[in-house]
């Protein structure tokens, strides 16, 4: 039995306001993880975060080209995808 993962490009806040991208087919596990630092060395030293934005897709192809197309936005450009799909706090079931 094959079973379909999710996958996962987010953004959090951190506690300096900067933005991180980052992709996963975990979410929960992921964002529990930057928030203890334990996940990325940017993350780390910038706690708190907070995840304020996601995109849910099919693959992990879609994924990492998605993470390096949000990554390669300015800060600007950000704040617009952000403003157009806020989530206010992590959802119980994605």
């Amino acid at each position: 039995m094959n079973v379909k993962k999710d996958h996962y490009v987010y953004i959090l806040q951190c506690g300096d306001h900067s933005f991180y991208t980052g992709y996963t087919t975990d979410i929960k596990r992921r964002l529990a993880k930057h928030q203890e630092g334990k996940a990325s060395k940017y993350t780390r030293s910038r706690l708190p975060v907070r995840l304020i934005y996601y995109e849910k897709g099919d693959s992990k192809s879609w994924g990492l080209k998605r993470e390096l197309e949000i990554k390669k936005l300015n800060r600007k450009q950000k704040e617009m995808l952000i403003k157009e799909g806020l989530i206010n706090e992590y959802p119980e079931k994605l």
